[in-house]
């Protein structure tokens, strides 16, 4: 396999079952709380905004959980995804390192999202569920659900967040083509955006923002559920498509990853592709799991490890995550995608163990390593996945001055042919370095509400 540039799986090898991390984890996720009574959930209490599998799904405790054959079935409009060897990129870096990527950019929408949006909305339809709400950062969730929905003949309503929906026209455009309705957020149409708006009305917005409207609208029009693009365990779950199928492609190229790198806002597309891997770590195997951030939003990286809300407006249950608050505002960086301010629980509780390392750059260094990667491997990254490039680069500039043959695997989670506006800006170099002051920092933690 030292000549193959891509590595295929046939149809036939598509995984039958995700893979849930929560059975192998050390330690027991901490449950989500009733925001009044700060009590663990029950099912009961999610029911109004989430059908009832992905509830199930959400709190189980099962190694494996079967895809539906209807799931699978759509899946193969481009699943399996092809395993690349990065040669080019490897001999640009003169390094001895080895470095694969998963590339998720050859799904309809462009990116990994679909592997979770497919099977929210198989289940909500199979439920009775006719419209769905959602909130999207970048676009690249909003658009791979509309997508999901126009299979299903599912209404879906977009809640973007305003600076995203500015910079990046033709998400929106895609969005509007597979039938979904888009708003930027924060909006006039819910009380929580109008809130927000009365406070600051030149709010950028953020997902957590988008997700107060989202949830709102669920709760608030009939026969409406709310559907999440990252965060939640049933998400992590649906994802693990992406390294269930690695570990295959990893066999026949004959290697085994040193380092698995993502890049991480919610923690999704990292997941999909390290938590597979990461149970062989559990077994006691000796690698490495790299979560790249940005800077100007460093959940992990510079955020605590409490209970919070999920959005902004405080309507969702209080998770167990690594938090900047949810009053935190990043600023308007061109990876919208990654401007969260918390951690998909399961990530979390990962980086407290010890088990992933977070590493954070500034958005000018990865649009320099995605213009390398363009350079050399052909396709242009998200601004999202260039941090993980970011981090890939240093890991292989590591092993050329150590000499170290180490193989690194990395998550292609996006291309960026809606973000070439942002790519625009940094080669006429009008794009901007963000880091977050500690004090502002510190000042929104100081909003998390006290649980004992």
């Amino acid at each position: 396999m030292n000549n193959v540039k891509r590595i295929y799986l046939s149809q036939s090898e598509l995984p039958n079952a995700w893979y849930n991390l929560q059975a192998d984890l050390p330690e027991r996720l901490p449950p989500p709380l009733h925001t009044g009574t700060k009590q663990p959930l029950g099912p009961a209490d999610l029911e109004p905004i989430f059908a009832k599998e992905l509830i199930r799904q959400e709190v189980s405790q099962e190694r494996w959980i079967e895809v539906p054959e209807e799931v699978r079935r759509v899946y193969r409009l481009w699943r399996p995804t092809p395993l690349v060897r990065a040669t080019e990129l490897e001999k640009a870096l003169k390094t001895p390192a080895r470095i694969y990527y998963k590339d998720e950019s050859v799904s309809p929408p462009g990116s990994h999202k679909p592997n979770t949006a497919v099977p929210q909305v198989y289940y909500n339809k199979i439920e009775g569920i006719n419209r769905l709400s959602t909130e999207t950062g970048a676009g690249q969730w909003g658009s791979s659900l509309a997508f999901a929905c126009s299979l299903f003949q599912v209404e879906c309503k977009v809640y973007m967040v305003k600076v995203s929906y500015e910079q990046k026209p033709y998400r929106r455009s895609m969005m509007h083509m597979w039938g979904a309705t888009v708003v930027a957020s924060p909006s006039t149409e819910t009380e929580a955006g109008r809130s927000i708006l009365a406070a600051d009305p030149d709010c950028p917005g953020t997902l957590g923002i988008a997700i107060s409207e989202a949830v709102e609208s669920a709760v608030r029009t009939p026969q409406t559920k709310y559907t999440l693009g990252s965060v939640l365990n049933h998400v992590m779950l649906h994802q693990s498509v992406i390294g269930l199928e690695a570990e295959k492609q990893m066999q026949l190229a004959g290697d085994f990853p040193d380092v698995v790198i993502g890049c991480v806002g919610g923690g999704s597309n990292f997941a999909g592709l390290a938590f597979p891997f990461l149970r062989h770590r559990i077994q006691g195997k000796q690698l490495r799991f790299l979560a790249a951030e940005p800077k100007a939003c460093p959940s992990i990286s510079r955020g605590e490890y409490r209970y919070d809300f999920g959005d902004t407006t405080r309507l969702t249950p209080l998770i167990k995550m690594y938090t900047l608050g949810h009053s935190f505002v990043p600023p308007g960086i061109h990876a919208g995608g990654l401007r969260y301010h918390g951690m998909a629980p399961m990530v979390s509780l990962g980086v407290k163990l010890g088990l992933i390392e977070p590493v954070s750059f500034h958005q000018v260094e990865c649009f320099e390593a995605a213009r390398l990667f363009a350079s050399t491997e052909g396709t242009i990254p998200a601004p999202e996945t260039s941090h993980a490039i970011r981090a890939v680069v240093n890991e292989a500039t590591r092993c050329r001055e150590t000499g170290q043959e180490e193989c690194i695997l990395f998550n292609f989670s996006g291309h960026g042919l809606c973000d070439l506006s942002s790519y625009d800006k940094f080669l006429s170099g009008k794009l901007d370095d963000f880091e977050y002051p500690q004090e502002r920092i510190t000042a929104a933690i100081a909003e998390l509400p006290v649980i004992e």
